[in-house]
């Protein structure tokens, strides 16, 4: 798996649990303010899609995770 795959698996699980944690109707309800996760992730996604800069990416590649060829890669190989 690249670099690429893994912050689309980082943003996916973050949005799912901090919405299993914050909608009142979810059985592991805990507060409304784990709605803010939700925020932070797309905000995240909206920040890397504009500028590049993607604040994960640099821990996985520390990681030894690949790059890919997708909008988190440095282009080198």
């Amino acid at each position: 798996m690249t670099v690429e795959r893994y912050i689309r698996i980082l943003a996916g699980f973050v949005v799912m649990l901090s919405l299993a944690l914050g909608v009142e109707g979810s059985p592991i309800f805990v507060n409304k303010w784990f709605l803010a996760l939700t925020a932070f992730a797309g905000f995240n996604l909206f920040q890397s899609g504009i500028t590049g800069f993607c604040p994960p990416a640099f821990l996985f590649r520390k990681l030894g995770v690949p790059d890919g060829n997708g909008a988190c890669s440095t282009g080198k190989r």
